[in-house]
């Protein structure tokens, strides 16, 4: 993974005494809330509900278990001693007080993190392929990329006050893990019919009030050519995207007004002139920034132990077959944790949690973590023997739920428990759901199935690419809630359709009930998920579900 150099040091250390000095002024009352506003979210620091909330940036969701130390730290520390990780695979802490966030800037400097560009209208964090530098179906690790573009946009000039947020995602592997097409640009790896490695190019995707879905920009870029490319994309959207309503500011409406192939044509006309600026340095970067992602040396381990576990213990068999992904290594396997325990708060780690999680990274996992945008923990390199014993440890710290992928694993925003623009709770509608199915003990009979929540239109909860989304929203002062079918987050990416009308917050849950019967009842056979009957069967058998019809009484 990648580690700072002095530049980057400096360059930090300079930026958190800025800060410092910026809240002192505003403790003191020389700086008014409304100047201070644009110099904190610069420095992902939010005023919420109740308090501050301060952003962490994981880039592209890469963890050292030193790094996942000092998280649990931030969280004892100045906070109420957990976190929570996000859709963007950032880390908030929702309780810190103002006078202790420099403090909390500078214990992240030290093991090279930091808060820039988590909030504002600039390149957020980028995100990336969770399993990405392991991950059996990787054509190859896109988290230098990522890194390439990190350094590139941090204080960027150009991209500092633009019309809206920017939001990039890579990938390299041949299922999406990453939502490309939910974002403003997506960068896939590819490999062209010479079987050269390049990118592919996907613009203007995003959720929000206005989900749409990226277009092809570009189906090959090549790698000398990539940051260049996806400069004169940003510049052109900066120049002639929307600045008249911060509602159509985003670059999918800039694409969706002037058309994908204008769009193309004004990005190639910026491309002829951004590219000769760049003169190598940008290579002589990438090829620097991948020399600090090379793979450690696996161990060379047999699979006896594990196979023997798997045999013999239904409970690690369960885990085993939801928990466990393939990895580029035969003899080793990617373990996903899930932070969906039923009944939990999705997403929220502990501070105990994040050491015991480190502690596994460095016996088990080569010292590396990685955050999903699913937020869940994953321990990307384990050799296939140590399972039983990761297991064990999981179990004994109430951190081995089998359910990834289930529809316990729920993506849901902070909502109204702690956000200043959500209009409903998120977190109670998913706590309620995963404890019902538990309770049912259906989940495993169920399959594959992805339920997410936001709590209002901005979509921080991703709810419309869920099978099953849930829109919270106020209607008179009251929460209702809105269901969406048929959503899909992969490479075969689709905006779910809504159903009808919404639901209180006391019918929500027993909605969802009637739905997922009404699924079991429909689907062809066990292995048939739901994405697959929705798509087989359309609408109709889930609505007669979800909206039965009412007896009138005959007077």
């Amino acid at each position: 993974m990648y580690k700072y150099n002095d530049f980057d040091h400096a360059f930090l250390a300079e930026r958190n005494r800025q800060f410092r000095a910026q809240v002192e002024r505003r403790i003191d009352g020389s700086l008014e809330e409304e100047e201070f506003r644009p110099l904190r979210l610069m420095n992902g620091l939010y005023l919420q509900l109740h308090a501050y909330m301060l952003r962490v940036a994981i880039p592209y969701g890469t963890l050292g278990s030193d790094q996942m130390r000092q998280l649990a730290l931030l969280a004892e520390k100045w906070d109420k001693g957990y976190g929570h990780f996000t859709t963007r695979q950032n880390i908030q802490y929702n309780w810190p007080r103002l006078k202790d966030v420099p403090d909390m800037l500078d214990a992240l400097a030290e093991v090279d993190m930091h808060a820039i560009q988590t909030s504002g209208n600039t390149i957020r964090n980028v995100t990336a392929d969770h399993f990405s530098g392991a991950a059996a179906d990787e054509i190859e690790d896109p988290r230098p990329i990522a890194e390439l573009i990190r350094q590139w946009s941090t204080d960027h000039p150009e991209f500092q006050f633009m019309g809206r947020k920017f939001k990039f995602a890579v990938s390299g592997a041949t299922v999406d893990r990453a939502v490309l097409k939910a974002h403003d640009i997506g960068v896939k790896i590819v490999k062209n019919d010479a079987g050269q490695v390049g990118y592919q190019i996907l613009v203007g995707g995003g959720l929000g009030r206005t989900p749409m879905l990226g277009h092809v920009l570009n189906d090959f870029v090549a790698q000398e050519d990539l940051l260049p490319y996806v400069e004169s994309v940003v510049s052109v959207w900066n120049q002639i995207g929307r600045r008249d309503n911060k509602y159509k500011a985003r670059i999918k409406i800039t694409v969706h007004e002037n058309g994908i192939d204008e769009f193309r044509r004004l990005t190639e006309e910026r491309y002829a002139l951004v590219r000769p600026t760049f003169g190598g340095a940008d290579v002589a970067l990438f090829n620097e920034i991948k020399a600090h992602f090379a793979p450690p040396a696996w161990r060379n381990v047999d699979t006896a132990p594990f196979q023997a576990a798997y045999d013999a213990d239904p409970v690690f068999r369960a885990w085993a077959d939801t928990n466990l992904t393939a990895h580029k290594a035969e003899n080793h396997a990617i373990v996903t944790i899930s932070m969906k325990k039923h009944g939990a708060t999705p997403g929220d780690a502990t501070a105990d949690q994040m050491r015991i999680m480190a502690d596994l990274a460095d016996e088990f996992a080569y010292g590396e973590l990685r955050i999903s945008h699913e937020q869940n923990v994953i321990l990307p390199h384990v050799a296939k023997a140590d399972l039983p014993a990761i297991h064990a440890k999981l179990k004994e710290h109430g951190l081995a739920t089998a359910n990834i992928g289930l529809i316990s694993d729920i993506i849901a925003c902070p909502g109204m428990d702690y956000c200043a623009l959500a209009t409903a709770r998120s977190i109670p509608v998913a706590e309620q759901i995963a404890t019902r199915f538990d309770e049912l003990k259906l989940e495993h009979d169920i399959g594959h199935l992805q339920i997410k929540i936001s709590g209002c239109i901005n979509a921080c909860g991703h709810h419309h690419i869920g099978h099953i989304g849930i829109l919270g929203l106020d209607r008179a002062g009251v929460e209702n809630y809105q269901i969406t079918l048929g959503g899909d987050a992969t490479e075969t990416a689709a905006i779910g359709t809504r159903t009808g009308p919404g639901f209180a917050y006391d019918e929500i849950v027993p909605a969802i009930e009637r739905l997922v019967h009404a699924y079991l009842e429909v689907r062809d056979n066990a292995e048939e998920t739901f994405l697959e009957t929705y798509r087989r069967v359309g609408m109709d058998p889930f609505k007669a579900a979800l909206y039965p019809p009412v007896d009138k009484k005959v007077a």
